[in-house]
């Protein structure tokens, strides 16, 4: 069929009322036809909105000798004659009232038995609106372009075949398509009018698609004819994030996909039905929601693709449900009864919208239509009867009043804190809830509450996930042991903070040194590192940067630095100015180049983007904070001092003279506690850049490159390869002996520390306190900063606690997440 490219457009009764509907219409579709002709359109239309109810009307409480006196048919008589003397010439007019005459003969011979079609008059009856609808718009566009053949009617009774499944009727595909290549291949017209709602069974006989179905058909010509798209013509601005009529602040969702978009339908959303959806899925063809009343708009998309908007994309309720509860210890651990419920309901065709189990398996709660309660009940009974006689069943109970309240999203998948929040909504609101319900597919999150309070819930749900609500986009570099440690914190608590504290979070990206893993919806964060395996990408750091800003809603970006990579600390310049976030414990950007670092804080500023690096000193430690408030409050910093080297501190902990030091080396090497190359620990160059972002948040403008810096590597193994390293270091260990014995002679002990007094005198390297000094009494891996100012003079401020470790690193990167929200939100 897809011999040039097609549109659908669907327009339902709304959208043709009258006269100055049947023109707003028309402008839209020759709008798009001039404007690209090498489309054709198909124009699937419904009835003129209230026909179909009044031809319902007619069929059951009308016969053929009152039908032509019946109001039913007088309002459908004049609506019908005041269109067409409006929009049609005389000719035309008089044609068309011609055809509209016979087919209300028709209908009288339906009522009166004089024309059979099994039992479904009643459906033929309701079909005839979409008969006048679609020959009067045909002939009005006919009219407007001056050209009867580029226009074509179609009855969709020609072209749209049903057949009856053990499922119920569903279309016959082969046969639908047959029929209408055999219409389009002998007709050039490059706009089809279409019926929407009808069809014919597989005995060639009339029937319809029941409600809805006008979209459904719109739907299957989309798919008979490998359509573009699929336009639905409608009278809201599109898909909402819940019921305007009950939420005044409830908006346009803009891009759905089709699992969303049928959730909301099941769950109440009035704008589309699920089946509409089913033709379109397999091929992707994208629906498009839009308003007639209002064009410009640009409506809502339905599609394959996710979207990455927000977390939740709309919260419905539905009305007058009825929960049923079965409840007994017979239940537990005994199969089959769940299937002996669902089995009886079945049997009496009542639907079951909800359904709630007990992990005890001592209960299953279900919600039914409360139409259907009482029957649900006594058939559920009858089932059991054995049961519950035999006490193995101790009671059911049927309680109407009830409402569905559900929130949807397709983001919510692995995302933790959707749960809380909502749940944490309803109780604020003293809202109780009676059974929850979540699909394996984590789309939907649903509870049942009394219908008195299903207005206030929906408002209450909709302002905690809709009202202004920030979200933060973010892109990681170096999963390595910190970044690992990050990730899983996000995961485990993280993202409920955020989400308490309003704000959603969405990892998109995580980058290693040579590959990296874009998420499209965001990365689920319980199976990244499977997911990492098999779906990375070669890095890209430009591909990285524009998937972050073309993936954040709101702006809100944040790059996480999990590394010690020299040429990503050069990214933070461009990245700040950009108005990205940066969180970092990568300490190359602030203890390098001192004009760099100016930079950087002056970029922060202009741009009003935040750059976090607490933890490049003394990891989750609060120590640059402390500083910082230290100096915002007027407070003058006189000296520094301080353990700033995990690694360091543990040997000289460990270094008691029993055991020589390179030995104690080899060994911090072997538990970890040390660089895979331990140099890069013992020469100093890291306290020292730790020491320089102390004194710079302090405000002395120093320089890395003026320290002198006491390395413990002995110059003969600078350049040695690791292994040479360490096996030579033992030549040395009389040195590193020599010096303890002199410090324990003198009830001293040695410590590798790092200060800056008031003068900008600097200290990097061994020295020598009392015992009973804090610094001879910390933990293995403790740092301990020691901070004298005008405040704390007499008696200095200290901070210390473990200054290294993936998991306080990681937790002090979190800190400084939360911190960067409540800037935010």
């Amino acid at each position: 069929m897809k011999d040039r490219n097609w549109k659908i457009f669907k327009f339902g009764g709304s959208s043709l009322a009258d006269t100055q509907c049947f023109v707003r219409v028309s402008k839209i579709i020759l709008d798009c036809y001039y404007k690209d002709p090498t489309l054709r359109h198909a124009i699937v239309v419904s009835a003129l909105g209230g026909v179909t109810d009044l031809l319902i009307d007619i069929a059951s409480n009308c016969n053929a000798s009152n039908l032509y006196e019946s109001k039913q048919y007088q309002a459908i008589n004049q609506r019908i004659s005041t269109l067409v003397k409006n929009l049609l010439e005389e000719s035309a007019a008089k044609e068309f009232l011609e055809s509209f005459s016979n087919d209300i003969d028709s209908i009288s011979k339906l009522l009166a038995e004089d024309l059979i079609y099994e039992d479904n008059a009643d459906q033929v009856i309701a079909g005839f609106g979409e008969l006048w609808s679609a020959k009067i718009l045909s002939l009005y566009i006919a009219k407007l372009i001056d050209n009867d053949k580029e226009v074509e009617f179609i009855d969709s009774r020609k072209v749209i075949y049903l057949k009856t499944t053990d499922l119920g009727d569903v279309v016959d595909w082969n046969k639908s398509n047959d029929c209408l290549k055999k219409v389009i291949v002998a007709n050039q017209a490059n706009i089809f009018v279409i019926t929407g709602f009808i069809a014919s069974n597989e005995r060639g006989l009339p029937t319809n698609l029941g409600r809805n179905g006008s979209d459904y058909s719109a739907a299957i010509c989309a798919s008979l004819f490998e359509a573009q798209e699929l336009v639905i013509w409608t009278d809201v601005n599109g898909v909402m994030s819940a019921d305007p009529g009950k939420v005044n602040d409830a908006r346009v969702v803009s891009n759905l996909s089709y699992n969303e978009a049928m959730e909301l339908a099941y769950f109440g959303a009035k704008v589309i039905h699920p089946k509409t959806l089913s033709p379109l899925m397999k091929q992707k063809i994208p629906v498009f929601i839009r308003n007639t009343f209002n064009p410009e708009a640009v409506g809502s998309k339905i599609s394959a693709e996710k979207s990455v908007d927000r977390n939740i994309k709309g919260i419905t309720v539905i009305d007058s449900m009825a929960l049923i509860n079965l409840e007994g210890t017979g239940m537990i651990g005994v199969p089959g009864t769940a299937d002996k419920l669902f089995v009886a309901l079945k049997n009496e065709n009542i639907s079951v919208t909800l359904i709630s189990q007990a992990s005890s398996e001592h209960s299953i709660c279900i919600a039914v239509d409360e139409g259907v309660s009482n029957t649900a009940k006594k058939v559920i009974e009858n089932a059991f009867e054995n049961e519950l006689k035999a006490g193995l069943i101790s009671k059911i109970e049927a309680t109407k009043g009830q409402s569905i309240i559900a929130v949807v999203g397709d983001e919510m998948t692995g995302q933790s804190g959707v749960a809380g929040q909502f749940f944490g909504t309803l109780g604020r609101a003293g809202i109780n809830i009676r059974a929850i319900a979540q699909g394996s597919s984590e789309r939907n999150i649903s509870a049942v509450i009394e219908s008195k309070d299903a207005l206030q819930a929906l408002n209450k749900v909709h302002a905690g996930f809709f009202d202004n609500q920030p979200s933060l986009t973010i892109g990681l570099i170096g999963p390595g042991l910190v970044g690992s440690e990050l990730l899983d914190q996000i995961n485990s608590h993280l993202l409920i903070i955020a989400a308490e504290l309003g704000v959603n979070i969405h990892l998109k990206a995580i980058v290693k040194s040579k590959y990296m893993l874009l998420g499209n919806p965001s990365i689920d964060l319980t199976k990244w590192r499977e997911t990492m395996q098999e779906e990375a990408i070669h890095i890209n750091l430009n591909t990285f940067e524009a998937h972050l800003t073309e993936h954040s809603s709101n702006g809100h970006i944040l790059i996480i630095d999990c590394t010690s990579n020299d040429s990503i600390a050069k990214q933070y310049k461009r990245w700040l100015g950009l108005g990205i976030n940066v969180i970092t414990p990568n300490k190359k950007a602030f203890s390098d180049d001192l004009s760099y670092y100016k930079t950087l804080k002056d970029i922060s500023v202009k741009n009003k983007s935040y750059c976090f690096y607490e933890t490049t000193v003394a990891a989750g430690l609060p120590v640059l904070n402390t500083i910082n408030s230290l100096v915002s409050t007027g407070d003058k910093i006189h000296s520094i001092e301080g353990i700033l080297s995990g690694t360091l501190a543990y040997l000289f902990n460990v270094f008691d003279g029993s055991k020589p030091f390179s030995r104690i080396v080899i060994e911090a090497k072997e538990n970890g506690y040390t660089e895979p190359d331990p140099r890069d620990d013992l020469g100093g160059m890291d306290v020292a850049r730790k020491l320089t972002i102390l004194a710079r948040e302090a405000g002395r403008g120093l320089d890395i490159s003026d320290f002198a810096i006491e390395s413990l590597v002995p110059d003969d193994l600078i350049d040695a390869k690791i292994d040479e390293f360490l096996e030579k270091l033992k030549d040395y260990d009389s040195v590193m002996q020599d010096r303890y014995e002199t410090a324990k002679n003198n009830n001293l002990t040695l410590r590798y520390i790092a200060s800056i007094d008031i003068d900008n005198n600097i200290f990097i390297g061994l020295k020598e306190y009392p015992i009973d000094h804090p610094f001879s009494n910390i933990q293995l891996t403790d740092n301990i900063i020691k901070i004298q100012s005008d405040r704390y003079a007499d008696n200095p401020l200290i901070v210390q606690g473990p200054g290294a470790g993936p998991g306080v690193t990681a937790a002090g990167i979190s800190a400084d997440i939360i911190n960067l929200i409540k800037l935010i939100k």
